[in-house]
């Protein structure tokens, strides 16, 4: 019988809402990348400390009071590469639901059977959202061949998580090892948006080069939201630092890309940033507990 997730954050305990946390390697040590993709990834990062597991992961965050949507991605199709076990991600998330948030994840190349997967991973383990690599995952989000599954999520009121803008994944390889960049421009997601206006989209990263793309689209779009993640708050471009601070200061979310960067330095740099004293609630938890629905 299926494991189903059931929130039991206190989010009046909470300091903080990480909304972008890879799980990398599941409990019996298999990895969402091959070696090679995990190295060039370690090196474009610099880091090359453990991927830790998902007990781990939750025990860390509990210790700093911080809650964090946890997942993988299926690139099954594209990378001929067996994903982590979202299954054993919610489980995981079940023991440990007072910090972490399990995400889906299905692979959109597999047409109807991403959205059977999609249904039974919402309606019988419980996932609050799904996450989506274009550049991993080798598809177009803004293409007809996708809407499908997207209406399906756009039913369920939740939201995806949407990488943008470069990736250390293949990156320094030959050929970026067939990695697509130009599918993860976030003007794909302003088509999607666009399409499907109930569907809420997180735009994941500062997305260069097309951060102003990305900007535009979150500006233009009420159901189009940007997440933080993947770098140092210290090296975001002045404009989304700007934006941030002003007219999309209720759009903008606290993200890590943990193992990559932890919520620790993303924190630290973050609390270096010149942003008003009402904005830096917002974008740390407030935000995200609009999008995820725990503000009702």
């Amino acid at each position: 019988m299926a494991t189903r997730y059931e929130l039991g954050l206190n989010v009046d305990d909470l300091v903080a809402i990480d909304t972008h946390v890879h799980v990398e390697v599941d409990d019996h040590g298999h990895n969402a990348l091959s070696d090679v993709l995990v190295d060039a990834a370690s090196k474009y990062f610099k880091t090359d400390g453990p991927r830790p597991t998902l007990d781990t992961i939750a025990e860390m965050y509990r210790e700093r009071k911080i809650a964090a949507v946890v997942f993988t991605v299926d690139a099954t199709t594209s990378l001929g590469h067996k994903p982590n076990s979202t299954e054993e991600i919610v489980e995981g998330a079940a023991r440990n639901n007072d910090v972490l948030i399990p995400f889906g994840s299905v692979d959109p190349l597999q047409g109807k059977a991403a959205i059977d997967r999609a249904k039974l991973l919402f309606e019988d383990y419980g996932v609050r959202g799904f996450k989506f690599h274009p550049t991993l995952q080798n598809f177009d989000p803004s293409s007809d061949a996708f809407a499908p599954l997207f209406e399906v999520i756009e039913q369920m009121e939740v939201p995806i998580v949407v990488h943008t803008g470069q990736t250390g994944i293949g990156s320094g390889l030959p050929g970026g090892h067939g990695l697509r960049l130009s599918l993860s421009n976030p003007m794909l997601l302003d088509d999607l948006a666009a399409r499907f206006p109930a569907l809420q989209i997180v735009m994941a990263h500062p997305s260069v080069p097309w951060q102003d793309e990305a900007l535009a689209v979150a500006t233009h779009k009420a159901n189009t939201w940007i997440d933080l993640s993947g770098w140092s708050p210290k090296y975001f471009p002045a404009n989304l630092v700007r934006q941030a601070n002003s007219i999309l200061q209720n759009k903008v979310l606290f993200g890590s890309d943990f193992p990559l960067i932890s919520p620790d330095r993303w924190i630290n740099d973050f609390n270096g940033l010149e942003l008003k004293d009402e904005v830096r609630p917002k974008i740390l938890k407030a935000n995200a507990m609009r999008l995820l629905g725990l503000d009702k």
